[in-house]
């Protein structure tokens, strides 16, 4: 009689296409996209970058994390994180001309110097 050998025969259960598709895909595309944007870096030099690949294509996981967790921002990151939002710097615009009026209604500053106020804070 012809019964499949279970050593010999290996069918798709369950389990293994739940681990292909949901650990090891996800695991596989996370290792690519970090070795490209290893290779996009500008403020990395050649032998930081060979490390850097030798140590992700080594240790898989813990390179990553690391890769991640150590690596300098880029020049664009570094400039987002400097600049504050627009709504920030709008409210606090609008907050110091706010206290500047507060000041000319109290008699502190005259008129004119909550003009000059105002047109400093705008220019």
């Amino acid at each position: 009689m012809d019964e499949p050998s279970t050593t010999t025969e290996r069918t798709l259960t369950f389990w293994n296409l739940f681990f292909i598709l949901l650990i090891y895909i996800p695991l596989i595309m996370l290792w690519v996209f970090t070795l490209l944007d290893l290779t996009k870096r500008d403020n990395l030099s050649g032998a930081a970058k060979a490390l850097w690949a030798i140590t992700i294509v080594l240790l898989p996981l813990i390179g990553m994390v690391i890769y991640f967790i150590a690596r300098p921002p880029s020049p664009m990151e570094e400039a987002m994180r400097s600049v504050p939002p627009a709504s920030t710097v709008a409210s606090s615009y609008a907050d110091q001309v706010e206290k500047f009026a507060t000041l000319r209604d109290a008699g502190a500053i005259n008129q004119e110097e909550y003009e000059a106020f105002k047109a400093k804070l705008l220019s």
